[in-house]
């Protein structure tokens, strides 16, 4: 590494020599657990693509289980892509439809009234999805706002008080818990772990729900940058049309992609800044290379470092009043 190098030419990875490693790791893993196989939940995206790519060349297609979880708010394409997937790499796929568990816990009448607070109109057949400033643009503090879709195609804006915000968000995290219980269930039967498909931007920045997506057994991912995920897709052979996917979310029922939601720059800049972030590099090198004013890097290091505090606790693990002494034999 030379000085002369850029932050993206840093983040080049050899894709042989990285399937190699996690190779490594991923079986010593399994065996440490005592378990044969892996479960990955897919969802088309290319984080779980990947994860599941990884586990089929390393452990085998037959003990690997593509999980497609979709619900009434999952994009169009979910069901289609992750289907494309499994069908690629030879694994057997279960189609596990959450729409049902969701009304049981009543969370799609749960998200419509917490999004009334703001939008009395909302209901039945209306659309929407949270959003947040650009973090380059906006100096202060995050402000979420909600858009919602009318039937009739009319949209509104609302900015979101933090009771609403509070309820809205708590609604839709049924949707990764109760994805994860589906997902222990298929790999308790089968004597199986279950796969987290978090990259490095979003394990870092706490993208994740606590004992929802972020509950695994295995993490093979966690280490890479977004942009070294979709290096290693290319070598793979993930579907191109996943490959050429813009990162969302599939929680809302509008469109929606990350960095709308949460991050605060599409993945290849924020990868940038991450990097930068955790080796020392200056907002103004940073700024140089993708194009920004030193001052906006400067808000995208505070935004990161604001993230890494405010999401500590959801890599936690529980709490104990009193330490508990681990026996062994």
């Amino acid at each position: 590494m030379t000085q002369a190098q850029t932050i993206e030419q840093r983040l080049a990875i050899d894709p042989a020599q990285e399937v190699e490693r996690i190779a490594s790791g991923l079986t010593e893993a399994l065996r440490s657990i005592r378990r044969k196989g892996l479960v990955v939940a897919v969802s088309g995206g290319i984080d779980s693509s990947v994860t599941l790519a990884l586990a089929a060349r390393i452990l085998g297609r037959e003990r690997v289980l593509a999980l497609q979880m979709p619900e009434r708010h999952s994009a169009e394409e979910t069901l289609g892509l992750s289907g494309v997937l499994a069908d690629t790499f030879g694994v057997e796929r279960i189609h596990e439809d959450i729409s049902g568990p969701l009304e049981a816990v009543r969370f799609y009448e749960r998200y419509d009234e917490a999004v009334r607070q703001v939008i009395p109109a909302y209901g039945s057949g209306w659309k929407s999805k949270i959003v947040i400033p650009s973090v380059i643009d906006n100096p202060g503090y995050t402000i979420f706002s909600i858009i919602a879709q009318s039937p009739t195609g009319e949209t509104v804006k609302k900015r979101l008080p933090l009771a609403a915000y509070l309820g809205i968000v708590a609604a839709t995290n049924f949707k990764q818990r109760i994805r994860k219980m589906f997902e222990y269930y298929h790999a308790d039967r089968l004597n199986f772990a279950v796969a987290g498909t978090p990259n490095r931007l979003e394990y870092d920045q706490g993208f994740f729900v606590k004992l929802g997506d972020g509950a695994a057994d295995i993490k093979p991912i966690a280490h890479l940058y977004k942009s070294q995920v979709y290096r290693l897709a290319e070598h793979l052979g993930v579907p191109e049309e996943i490959r050429r996917r813009p990162p969302t979310t599939d929680t809302y029922s509008l469109a929606q992609g990350q960095d709308e939601f949460y991050f605060s720059l599409p993945h290849d800049k924020m990868d940038i800044c991450l990097y930068a972030r955790n080796h020392g590099i200056a907002a103004g090198t940073v700024a140089e290379e993708i194009g920004l004013t030193e001052e906006q890097v400067t808000r995208v290091f505070r935004d990161i470092d604001t993230k890494r505090s405010t999401t500590a606790y959801l890599h936690r693990a529980p709490i104990l009043i009193a330490e508990v002494p681990e026996i062994t034999h």
